[in-house]
């Protein structure tokens, strides 16, 4: 576990508080699990950002009447904190029986809480529920490996020695899987994902790639750590002139979280799958 996650609010009960309380956010170094990895703030090899959905935003107008939306955040990957989960819905929560005079000033009101608490500035979209509905969902780019045949009995830790290639031969191919789940290093409870990777190096052999991402099956880490994990094994492997390697997960308590990491700076869309 996270040596700081023991003091968060997550897999403790919490008092449902509906008046803005934004010291309900509950920040978490990212500098414990770079170190894990092998990474500094100072050397990191991947850029990219963190999106958050929330699905359980409300808030009051002026008039007592209250207004629902779904909340897209964009934390940057080199923010020096994350924002633990469930202090995060609990500070969305304390949302839904405060006034706020207009759309734009709940906006800046969510920038400034949640740039403090990552430390470096965060994207916020509002977004009304037609516009999200009209959206729809999409699907995973590239090839899906789901329906290799495969064999593999070691679910506790990820094994990056699963992994192979050929190393005679580059390729830039885009490919998918939908079998990710890892487990929550505090609670225990599964989260599910779908990962992505794009890159061009040498070639991947898509069956090693699958039974790698099902090895997570027990590992307990955060969201973000997962896809940097599998992003720094994949990069050592493939030596790729470029790589990015994202991961949509499913909501859980209202939010999904969605890390991005790539060689080249991105700007990837925000678009939800089936699960989401």
């Amino acid at each position: 576990m996270h040596p700081a996650a023991e003091h968060s609010p997550l897999g403790k009960s919490s008092e449902y508080i509906a008046t803005y309380t934004p010291s309900l956010l509950f920040p978490i170094p990212r500098t414990a699990k770079w170190a894990e990895l092998g990474v500094t703030a100072q050397t990191l090899p991947w850029q990219g950002v963190d999106y958050w959905n929330c699905f359980e935003l409300s808030w009051l107008l002026p008039s007592g009447k209250p207004v629902v939306a779904i909340g897209e955040f964009a934390i940057p990957a080199d923010s020096p904190n994350i924002i633990e989960s469930k202090s995060f819905k609990l500070y969305l929560n304390s949302l839904n029986q405060t006034v706020f005079a207009s759309l734009a000033e709940l906006q800046a009101c969510l920038v400034k809480d949640l740039s403090a608490a990552a430390g470096k500035p965060v994207g916020v979209q509002v977004r009304s529920l037609d516009d999200v509905q009209a959206q729809g969902v999409v699907a995973l780019p590239g090839q899906c490996i789901d329906g290799l045949d495969v064999a593999i009995d070691n679910y506790a830790h990820p094994q990056p020695a699963l992994l192979s290639c050929d190393a005679q031969r580059v390729v830039e191919e885009t490919v998918h899987s939908n079998l990710l789940k890892s487990n929550c290093p505090v609670t225990g409870q599964p989260d599910w994902g779908s990962v992505v990777v794009h890159y061009k190096g040498r070639a991947l052999d898509h069956a090693s790639l699958l039974t790698y991402l099902i090895s997570f099956r027990q590992h307990a880490d955060f969201h973000e750590q997962c896809v940097e994990r599998i992003y720094l094994d994949l990069k050592q492997l493939l030596q790729p002139e470029h790589l990015t390697v994202y991961a949509r997960y499913v909501r859980r308590g209202g939010l999904d979280i969605n890390p991005y990491r790539s060689t080249a700076a991105i700007s990837p869309a925000n678009l939800r799958l089936v699960r989401q």
